[in-house]
């Protein structure tokens, strides 16, 4: 097993509310742990609500976590970097953030975009090789002529050209991790397929790892290795995306999956999950006041006594299929194999 590139321990993160003399807390992310291999797509799957935005942000050093590690390379960055990532760090691990026109200055040309992280990082010795890399890196994302492309600004392009530039400017600084979220959910459907292409061309040619955070499991599945699914919080399955999609042994990862269009629907052919309505209508709990045991209890069909007191512990299904549930929790449970799942204090 190689050394991971990325690895997430017990990542923990409390948003402060209310006020001085009473305060609570939001409850966004509760102990979530997971591995990045070199040149291998993690995708993170879960409704509204459920932490995979804040995942990511906590990952890029947007903000900082209330406890947990991240681990880039081997070295722990939140304790050799306490107050913020270094400029290092921030070349190895970017992000695409979902809208890509509110990550565009209208103000400034494409070109500037993409220059400026050169500079910034040093990457260009002079006006010339400066030139030739923005024109190169807007070639490699697939936007020709490059020169005119250079020259415009933010509001002449689609979103889809818009998207491809913030991947561009992802690139200027020679990244080991970029982290997406939702870098399609904003664009036509007709070029979605076309960046999720681009992304998975630069995980072969480059050697990129990717955390890819989507609502959408069908585009887990076609560019994640593997998928792990979120929900409150907390870390509820992961697996290699195929198995995930074929074997869901979650509630919660049937109900996403039932959510998922057939088009053999009403063809007389079987349907790959059947959920109840009245867990499909059923709302996320208040992340202010989470009830204990399993947060998924109030909307799970199979819900039983213990749901409502203890939080599954993992149960390995198979060498990377695990999932805390309690329909699955049996004593013959081996040691979880790398990725690590979530460890949630009792």
């Amino acid at each position: 097993m190689t050394t991971p590139v990325l690895e997430i321990q017990n990542l923990t993160k409390h948003f402060a509310v209310g006020t001085l003399a009473k305060p609570s807390y939001v409850h966004a992310l509760e102990d979530v742990s997971f591995k990045v291999n070199r040149g291998e797509v993690v995708a993170i799957v879960g409704e509204s609500g459920s932490g995979k935005s804040t995942t990511v942000r906590l990952i890029a050093r947007l903000m900082e976590p209330t406890r947990g590690e991240i681990i880039f390379k081997g070295q722990s960055i939140l304790k050799t970097e306490p107050k913020g990532a270094t400029l290092d760090y921030r070349s190895k691990v970017q992000m695409i953030f979902q809208d890509p026109f509110g990550s565009l200055n209208p103000i400034h040309t494409i070109g500037h975009h993409l220059e400026r992280p050169l500079l910034i990082h040093k990457k260009a010795k002079n006006k010339k090789e400066l030139q030739e890399k923005v024109e190169t890196l807007l070639t490699t994302v697939g936007l020709n002529p490059a020169a005119e492309f250079a020259g415009k600004y933010p509001h002449q392009l689609s979103g889809g050209q818009r998207q491809r530039v913030a991947i561009a400017r992802a690139l200027t600084v020679d990244p080991e991790v970029i982290l997406a979220d939702e870098p399609i959910s904003m664009l036509d459907v007709s070029i979605r397929m076309g960046v999720l292409n681009l992304m998975d061309k630069l995980k072969v040619d480059r050697g990129i790892s990717y955390i890819y955070i989507t609502h959408d499991i069908a585009s887990a599945r076609y560019i994640g290795d593997r998928t792990m699914v979120m929900y409150a919080g907390h870390m509820v399955e992961g697996a290699e995306s195929t198995d995930l999609m074929q074997n869901p042994a979650h509630p919660y990862t049937k109900l996403l999956l039932s959510a998922v269009p057939n088009p053999h629907a009403g063809l007389g052919k079987q349907t790959h999950v059947e959920i109840p309505d009245a867990a499909k209508r059923a709302e996320i709990p208040s992340l202010i006041d989470l009830p204990p045991g399993c947060p998924f209890a109030s909307r799970c069909p199979a819900v039983m006594s213990l749901c409502h007191k203890t939080m599954p512990a993992v149960t390995t299904l198979s060498a990377q299929h695990w999932v805390r549930c309690h329909l699955h929790t049996a004593d013959e449970s081996l040691p979880l194999p790398p990725p690590n799942p979530p460890r949630v204090s009792l």
